[in-house]
């Protein structure tokens, strides 16, 4: 993928749509949930998700991690 990614805007439980990110920046995505107890941002950095900046670790990493057998992880 060449293009930049944008801001998104996501609408929550009202018909307002979200208020632009101040951090926005190219090559990142970033989509921020209101939940019942509270926001969860969302971002997509290099390839990777984080929630609330708290890396998220694919699964197939932590079967590795914990010795799934025939768990086979790609280098990242």
């Amino acid at each position: 993928m060449t293009d930049p990614l944008l801001p998104e805007v996501v609408c929550g439980g009202s018909a307002e749509p979200q208020a632009a990110l101040p951090l926005a920046s190219e090559g990142v995505q970033r989509f921020v949930l209101q939940m019942a107890h509270g926001e969860i941002l969302i971002e997509i950095r290099n390839g990777l998700a984080y929630v609330n900046g708290d890396r998220v670790e694919p699964i197939a990493e932590t079967l590795q991690r914990i010795g799934e057998p025939g768990v086979a992880v790609r280098n990242l």
